[in-house]
């Protein structure tokens, strides 16, 4: 089949969900059989998402080649069931950055360099190499139409018609249809404008897809048609929903597998549902629910964790459980423990989190049936981190570290259980007594912010008899590949002494950099009923279908602690 094109903008506000139209979009294709991929096109200038504020974009997602890019590539692959990579992530820093090094280089024969065609033409040739693989590419321009910083995007796609031809592309508007409550109902001027906006750039869209917080009722729909110049068929709803998972049903149910079926020549399949269906009866009739503490510093974002909450929410499918999460800031673990003498300083302006009538103290972990410690970068809120682990790991409470958790869990093990006194990060005290957390001498000497980041798919090999491996692959394969983005690692001058006083090296890098033993990559406590940290982020690579197992255990070991009664951390998962 000739690859074919389904371009969604958004319109009236930011934040709109086309991720996750987009998405469910993927999905609906994919349950026909279509080979699907996407795109994500981001207008800021930024050549990828690397040094990006998690309060401002949220989370930056890794590919497994090793790409930073924007969270909304994290939905396409939870959502497609299938894993993107470099290619998938435009910016106009790498097309511009592209574009400049090809003029010094001469390869514009002395041609005035300008937008159109110079810009616009690698904008095409990016999303035309994306994957020569896919029937379908879903190419998704972020931000919002009427933005300066998207024309160039919007100009590239309206060519792209010409070069593709009008059956092999689709144009799909995602707007905000708001509701009123002075006059009770649902205003249809906003769509109006932002679809005359797009038409202004010479793209008619084909389709509208209307986000709102309820029902849109069909008068409205039919006059949204009339005055966008868009087919009644081809007006659709995307409504507030419960569950994310439950919006491509949503879509389906209103005809949108049909129209693109019907608009693009494709063949009329009926798609397969069923592992969705059963996946949100889960989310809607769990058969029991736990509640998780996250400990983090980015509480106020939780887009800053998106892909960690998806795995919880997979890992709960999977046992069958609803998951609670409940913010903690870490900052205000110590603020809070003060008069104890637990930590030491406090960040100005940061005020005392209080969740549900429930002060974020040490006191109230106690309460958890599971702690979890992200990743993350810097000093702030370490300490309260520290002392989360702790009490996770004094109390028996289920522990899952992260990245940074585990780190944070080797410091606490270190200082309280080793006997090493004062042991921290370098990244934290460059003039700690014993560095257990240190750069590795080969990263000492790089400049560039990142280039010291171990980023990507990097190898894990397991150790026999452990939690671990008995999740990853009871009784046969010993290595597993995670995404990772880190720069700081375990120090491997500390792993005898850590060994020493019990805590069990569960995974390593096999010959990382030359070395025999290899750079630790899991750690665990024999004598505890779940207390876990990896170095990577599994996260990334959890799926619907095929949750990431660290987070699987870590349910199931949450659900024991609540039942306070014996249970496997193996989990059956259902299989969307």
């Amino acid at each position: 089949m000739e690859q074919k094109y389904i371009f969604i903008t958004g319109g009236v506000v930011s934040s709109l969900g086309k991720g996750i139209v987009t998405s469910s979009l993927g999905a609906l294709l994919r349950a026909r059989g279509i080979r699907v991929t996407a795109v994500k096109i981001d207008p800021y200038i930024n050549v990828d998402a690397g040094t990006m504020r998690p309060y401002e974009h949220g989370e930056v997602f890794v590919t497994s080649d090793g790409a930073e890019t924007d969270l909304d590539i994290g939905t396409y692959e939870r959502f497609l069931n299938y894993d993107l990579s470099k290619a998938h992530n435009i910016t106009t820093g790498q097309v511009y950055q592209t574009v400049i090094n090809k003029e010094r280089r001469g390869e514009y024969l002395a041609q005035t360099v300008q937008v159109i065609p110079h810009v616009t033409d690698e904008i095409q040739a990016r999303i035309d190499s994306a994957d020569k693989h896919a029937e379908i590419v879903l190419v998704e321009v972020g931000g919002t139409v009427g933005d300066i910083e998207s024309l160039p995007f919007l100009e590239a796609i309206r060519q792209l018609r010409f070069v593709k031809g009008y059956s092999n592309t689709l144009y799909l508007h995602v707007t905000l249809l708001p509701f009123l409550d002075t006059s009770q109902e649902l205003k249809t001027k906003p769509t109006q404008h932002s679809v005359a906006t797009l038409r202004g750039v010479g793209i008619q869209p084909d389709a509208v897809i209307l986000r709102s917080e309820r029902p849109a009722p069909e008068d409205t729909r039919t006059k949204i048609s009339l005055f966008t110049n868009v087919d009644p068929e081809g007006v659709f709803n995307s409504y507030n929903s419960e569950h994310i998972y439950a919006v491509p049903e949503m879509l389906e149910q209103q005809g949108l597998g049909r129209f693109v079926e019907k608009r693009l020549g494709l063949e009329k399949v009926t798609p397969e549902l069923r592992g969705w269906q059963q996946a949100v009866h889960i989310l809607r009739y769990p058969d029991t629910e736990v509640t998780i503490g996250i400990i983090g510093k980015y509480i106020a974002m939780p887009d800053a964790y998106l892909s960690l909450t998806e795995a919880l929410t997979h890992a709960g499918i999977a046992n069958r459980a609803k998951v609670n999460l409940r913010w903690i800031s870490a900052e205000a673990l110590i603020e809070n423990s003060l008069e104890d003498g637990v930590g030491s300083s406090f960040e100005d302006g940061v005020e005392n989190a209080v969740k549900d009538g429930v002060e974020d103290s040490l006191e109230s972990l106690s309460h958890l049936d599971g702690i979890l410690v992200p990743g993350g970068f810097g000093v702030r809120g370490i300490e309260g981190k520290v002392q989360a682990v702790k009490v996770a790991r004094e109390q028996n409470i289920p522990f899952l570290g992260i990245c940074l958790g585990m780190q944070v869990a080797v410091i606490d093990y270190a200082r309280h259980v080793a006997g090493l006194e004062g042991a921290n990060s370098t990244e934290f005290d460059p003039y700690t007594p014993h560095p257990v957390i240190d750069l590795m001498p080969e990263q000492l000497d790089v400049a560039d912010l990142g280039g010291t980041m171990r980023l990507g798919n990097w190898p894990m090999q397991l150790r026999e008899n452990t939690t671990l491996h008995t999740l990853y692959a009871p009784g046969h394969d010993h290595t597993v590949m995670e995404r990772h983005r880190h720069r700081f690692e375990v120090n491997p001058s500390y792993v005898d002494a850590l060994e020493k006083a019990d805590l069990t090296i569960a995974g390593v890098t096999p010959g990382m950099a030359g070395r025999g033993v290899g750079l630790v990559e899991a750690i665990e406590l024999s004598q505890h009923p779940y207390f876990v940290g990896v170095q990577s982020h599994p996260e990334f690579g959890s799926r619907l279908a095929r949750p990431s197992a660290p987070f699987r255990g870590f349910i199931a070991a949450a659900i024991q602690q609540q039942n306070k009664q014996p249970q496997s951390i193996e989990a059956d998962t259902p299989s969307p």
